[in-house]
């Protein structure tokens, strides 16, 4: 495996995406984003992990090189980060993939921020084709009905953020609009595939979703 980190750029300023390159490619590519901390340590692990799996991965760097070392600083460079913004920063990183590395569509994953902004791009983003999200917030009903690449919602059964109210109204609109979204419960709390984080992190429920989104990308990919 290889890994560099690569320019993106994009209408609302440069920024990078750091890369991942597997020794024995799959033919399949995955994009990983942030949680609400930034592109740390923990997501370049990821972005390698969908490498040893086979994947060419990358993380785009939404927050264009800030990263977060507090719950306080971390809400704050979400809160600054407009909706719209993060969502062009994802389709300039799948156009300059599709430039540079000749894959045309595009997996994509996300952890809390980054669950909401991989959910909101598989409704608006071209490119993307298969999506797992996890305990990300949910879009208005006007952007998700928008989704047609099949989807996995990850979510955790403790989470006071993404809330039991939240994912029923995802599965309320998945059945209404017929949309190709399968919602997964682990008996967690938020940001338990972090193993960072102690506190939060579950074990088990991490090990089990990471087997099914690798799984859900090999075959829909």
């Amino acid at each position: 495996m290889t890994d560099e980190t690569i320019t993106i750029p994009s209408d609302n300023g440069e920024t990078t995406a750091y890369v991942a390159r597997p020794e024995s490619p799959n033919g399949k590519a995955v994009i990983i984003i942030q949680e609400y901390w930034g592109l740390n340590d923990h997501i370049r692990d990821i972005t390698r992990r969908y490498a040893k799996e086979g994947f060419f991965a990358a993380a785009p760097d939404l927050y264009r090189g800030k990263t977060a070392a507090t719950p306080a600083e971390a809400a704050q460079l979400m809160s600054e980060l407009p909706l719209d913004d993060g969502i062009a920063t994802i389709r300039a990183t799948v156009n300059e993939l599709q430039r540079t590395t000749g894959v045309d569509h595009f997996g994509i994953t996300g952890f809390c921020m980054g669950g909401t902004y991989a959910l909101r791009a598989a409704c608006l983003v071209e490119g993307i084709s298969a999506a797992v999200p996890f305990y990300g917030d949910i879009p208005e009903e006007d952007v998700l009905k928008q989704l047609r690449v099949p989807t996995i919602f990850i979510s955790a059964t403790k989470d006071g953020w993404i809330n039991a109210e939240k994912v029923a109204s995802l599965e309320d609109a998945a059945e209404r609009y017929e949309l190709p979204v399968e919602s997964v419960k682990y008996e967690a709390d938020h940001a338990f595939f972090n193993d960072t984080r102690p506190d939060v992190y579950v074990a088990d429920a991490a090990k089990d979703a990471w087997a099914l989104a690798v799984g859900f990308f090999e075959n829909k990919l």
